[in-house]
């Protein structure tokens, strides 16, 4: 099913115009500048993604889904245009600003699980509250809750090097998950995993789409593309089609 484009605005005056979005985009550019040459990574993209949404971003090496995840991530900010996440302009935030906003409105994953090999599965999720400061039992019982919610509830005293790929993957996707974020962000989240695993995994992100999790996940696999609602292709910086997927039975 097509999705309609939406219709081109002026900029937005405030952070009201983007109320009632997870993300919003206008005009969105990333150039690199290399030597004498400037590489135009994102060309102006406009994308709304409402409350709920799965989306997959698709695209073949040098399309810009890598620049445009790392923008709507916040780890890295446009040349030009303008971003909103959660309602909250931050495409003219400063480095310290972006990385609270990290903290509290994104939860990551990605591919390489990027787990510390010494610590147990319960300690690897309550990273990111021990950085925010929560108080110790308050946090212990949230990365329990979350390591409940993955499937992993009777693994949390296992470090990594104890579990198979897929549940050192649950055990990042219960760390993006324990500060209960505005949008979930998976960065080719099977990419080291067999096909089992893999399905094994993306039902784990249909179940939290399910409970209403936003989630962006990058993928080149057609077949993992194929479990979102709705997909965006890139190509050269721009997007080249955006369209609903149909679920049957969902």
């Amino acid at each position: 099913m097509a999705r309609n484009n939406r219709r081109r605005r002026g900029s937005f005056d405030d952070d009201v115009a983007a109320n009632g979005f997870v993300i919003r985009t206008e005009g969105l550019r990333k150039y690199y500048v290399l030597g004498a040459e400037t590489v135009r990574a994102v060309r102006g993209v406009d994308l709304d993604v409402t409350p709920g949404e799965f989306l997959a971003i698709m695209g073949p090496s040098g399309s810009g889904k890598s620049t445009f995840m790392n923008l709507i991530g916040c780890l890295d900010t446009p040349t030009a245009g303008n971003y909103w996440l959660n309602g909250r302009k931050v495409s003219e935030l400063s480095d310290d600003q972006l990385a609270r906003v990290r903290n509290r409105d994104i939860g990551f994953v990605f591919q390489t699980f990027n787990l510390l090999p010494r610590a147990s599965a319960l300690h690897n999720v309550e990273l990111p509250l021990i950085y925010a400061g929560m108080p110790a039992k308050r946090r212990r019982q949230q990365a329990a809750d979350k390591l409940e919610r993955v499937g992993l509830g009777d693994r949390m005293s296992h470090k990594p090097p104890e579990l198979s790929g897929g549940q050192r993957q649950r055990v990042a996707i219960a760390r993006a998950l324990v500060n209960d974020p505005a949008l979930l962000l998976a960065d080719e989240p099977t990419g080291n995993l067999d096909s089992t695993t893999s399905s094994e995994i993306m039902e784990v992100f249909e179940e939290l789409n399910g409970a209403g999790q936003t989630i962006v996940l990058v993928t080149h696999e057609a077949d993992i593309a194929a479990k979102s609602s709705r997909q965006i292709h890139l190509n050269d910086g721009l997007v080249e089609r955006d369209f609903l997927i149909e679920r049957i039975g969902i």
